[in-house]
Formats: C-alpha cells, structure tokens, sequence
C-alpha cells in the first residue's frame, strides 16, 4: 500500500488501524488494518517505508483524515532474559496523528 491508496482509503473511512511498529535499528514501518486485510505502507520504489518517529508518521499523514494508531514495542528483556513464563505479547500505546496531542 502506498500512501496514494492510505490516503483514499482513509478518506471513504476503512481504515481500522495503523500500527506503527519498532524495529531494531531505530526506525518504524507502519501496517495498516482493514476489515480483512493487513499492508505495509509502502514508498515510491515499493519498499517497506522506513519512519524516524510518531512525529515523522504524524508529518507523513498531515493531509489525511485521522485513523487509530498504536505504536508496537517488542519487550525484548523479557524475550532475552525470559524473565516471565507463557507468552510474551508486545507493547501497544495507542497514539493521535492530531500534533496537538
């Protein structure tokens, strides 16, 4: 999905979810959900697009209509050190595209 497509999809309202995932090295690739569907929002040689920050997603996105996002963190020291038992999910802090929040 390129930003062409997020953008008409956010604008008939069938955007259900962007997630904006951590990644090791410092940046963040963004999945969108649709009813049915998850896509990584794509740049213009149709890689997974690399993001520097909520700020950077909220600067991206300044031009379509608001969504709900979360941002996801892996809890790797709880993975490396297994200091707990069963599964380990990951950190999910809802966030606004709004700059004012």
């Amino acid at each position: 999905m390129n930003m062409k497509m997020l953008t008409e999809l956010a604008v008939k309202g069938e955007v259900r979810e962007l997630e904006l995932l951590s990644l090791e090295g410092g940046f963040y690739i963004a999945r969108v959900r649709l009813d049915h569907v998850e896509m990584t929002l794509l740049d213009d040689d149709a890689k997974p697009m690399r993001i520097g920050s909520t700020t950077h997603l909220r600067d991206l996105l300044q031009r379509v209509p608001p969504f709900p996002c979360v941002l996801v963190q892996q809890c790797v020291h709880d993975e490396m050190c297994g200091a707990r038992e069963g599964p380990i999910g990951a950190l999910r802090i809802p966030f606004t595209l709004s700059a004012s929040l």
